[in-house]
């Protein structure tokens, strides 16, 4: 398939795989999310981006990458239109509040319906991120090229195929994707190809993880460390995705 300019961040991932792909293609996407919420380009001085931000907000994941990412001032621009919003919505709120008709819920009641307008208020203010929504929203188009690619490329299916597999989170994704995009054919060419790929590859981390242990024994303390130097960040990336290890990013100089 000739390279088009939607593929090339496939391409890109599988060039840089590791053990995911898809853990390349959201980590950057989240940085291009990142430096368009905070970095040169000044998105947070424009009055209609920070309205956006104001409406859905962040989760506390995306707060700290903020703060790591390094600019003050855009935070606090941020930040200052981000608390108005909270404190004409907080007071009413708390003005429209009335504690007597709050109806008692049990322990294990669902969150959705609390009976308390203030706890109502809270849930729906931190169930939505603007960067989360971002990075959601242009992973779905990735993942739709992919199937795509998939379908009609024989070289990419072996690329893919010749890969190191995924994280269990991103597998999951992909054979959500491959149930919803590819015909019955295709679909069954996914699983006969993927399914011994993951098993492949969980076991050869396994392996490098067990190693790692083995090597603390005396017995081994001058054996070679074969594969296994960095077994803990890629069996954690392996098992939940994104690589643990990687620095915070940060806005360029």
């Amino acid at each position: 398939m000739k390279e088009q300019l939607h593929t090339i961040p496939i391409a890109d991932a599988m060039a840089n795989a590791g053990e995911c792909p898809f853990c390349y293609i959201e980590r950057k996407t989240e940085e291009h999310s990142m430096d368009y919420v905070l970095g040169h380009g000044a998105s947070y001085m424009e009055a209609d981006i920070r309205d956006m931000t104001d409406r859905e907000g962040f989760c506390r994941r995306h707060f700290k990458k903020m703060f790591d990412y390094g600019n003050s001032l855009g935070n606090a621009w941020i930040l200052k239109t981000l608390y108005l919003r909270h404190l004409g919505e907080m007071e009413k709120e708390f003005k429209n509040f009335k504690p007597d008709s709050v109806g008692k819920k049990g322990l294990f009641s669902k969150k959705d319906a609390s009976g308390n307008s203030i706890v109502d208020w809270i849930n729906k203010r931190e169930s939505t991120c603007f960067i989360c929504t971002s990075v959601n929203n242009t992973f779905s188009a990735y993942m739709k090229t992919f199937f795509g690619m998939y379908r009609d490329d024989a070289g990419f299916r072996k690329q893919v195929a010749n890969t190191q597999g995924f994280c269990l989170s991103h597998f999951k994704v992909l054979c959500e994707g491959a149930d919803a995009e590819l015909n019955d054919k295709d679909r069954a060419d996914f699983y006969n190809t993927m399914l011994p790929l993951m098993q492949e590859n969980m076991e050869r981390v396994y392996e490098d993880i067990a190693w790692f242990v083995e090597k603390y024994d005396y017995k081994n303390k001058d054996a070679d460390w074969k594969t296994s130097k960095d077994a803990i960040q890629r069996g954690m990336q392996k098992l939940r995705g994104s690589d643990p290890s990687l620095p915070p990013y940060q806005i360029k100089k």
